[in-house]
């Protein structure tokens, strides 16, 4: 790839996403072109360059660039102590408080490791205490992996990390006998999947959210744009409710409506 492609490419992914590519991510953003490259029946990078930014071939190729650059690492329970926290601190809390129905939101939830992880702790603590009900938003930027979330069918390995007793109650063999395990439908159905794009204005996300889980998708954002998208995450926030930001990420000396109670949990203020 020419440097003046990758300065292109870069530009206007950085404008339309917020996602940032240094120089060091050339050879990254090459190897994940290379499948819309042959998609799209061009001979070359380079080709394929010229048609999106001399030839206006940019509208109707937007989704399937943005798809191919974003990172969509995930696990089921991954950073477990934000889920020990969940269930020792913060469900009980809710609970006592008479929370009739909990608002979560999964943003940047990938293929659907995260919102599922949350649907089996909320509904397992539901069932176990009478309450509270629940619904979650489960939003991407990358429509292929929403996709997969939507399916629900995960390979069995994937899901390792789940304890027996959730394992028992919310996942099924698959239907065709493939190595792959289904979430229960139960699960499925409490979630509402939907493409957002956090470097959007506004989020329609509808009435303030108890929860919102925004966990490793900050560091692929500049500063100034971390800090946009964690007010406007602050302002989808019922007041006390929490912000669950990835173990790596940190907001010190952002100026937000947000005070630390756990290790990278935030509570609105």
């Amino acid at each position: 790839m020419s440097r003046r492609d990758f300065a292109r490419l870069s530009a206007y992914i950085l404008e339309q996403s917020g996602i940032r590519l240094p120089d060091g991510k050339t050879t990254m953003l090459e190897g994940r072109l290379r499948r819309r490259v042959r998609a799209t029946g061009h001979a070359s990078l380079a080709d394929y360059c010229a048609t999106l930014f001399e030839c206006g071939g940019l509208p109707a190729e937007r989704e399937h660039l943005l798809n191919a650059v974003t990172t969509n690492k995930t696990d089921f329970f991954r950073e477990p102590r934000h889920f020990d926290y969940l269930q020792a601190e913060v469900l009980p809390r809710l609970r006592d408080a008479g929370v009739p129905r909990l608002r979560v939101w999964s943003a940047g939830c990938s293929t659907g490791a995260e919102p599922y992880t949350l649907a089996m702790l909320l509904d397992s603590f539901a069932i176990d205490h009478g309450g509270p009900d629940y619904g979650i938003l489960a939003t991407d930027l990358d429509t292929e992996v929403l996709a997969v979330a939507r399916r629900g069918v995960f390979p069995t390995a994937q899901l390792d990390p789940v304890p027996p007793l959730l394992r028992q109650r919310y996942l099924h063999h698959a239907l065709d006998g493939r190595d792959e395990l289904r979430i229960a439908p139960e699960l499925r159905a409490a979630i509402g999947f939907a493409p957002l794009n956090l470097i959007e204005q506004h989020y329609p996300v509808g009435a303030p959210m108890h929860l919102i889980f925004c966990r490793n998708v900050l560091i692929y954002f500049e500063r100034d744009t971390q800090v946009a998208v964690v007010r406007r995450l602050a302002d989808c926030l019922a007041p006390g409710g929490l912000l669950f930001l990835g173990h790596s990420e940190s907001i010190a000396g952002f100026d937000l409506p947000l005070v630390p109670v756990a290790g990278t949990v935030f509570a609105r203020a």
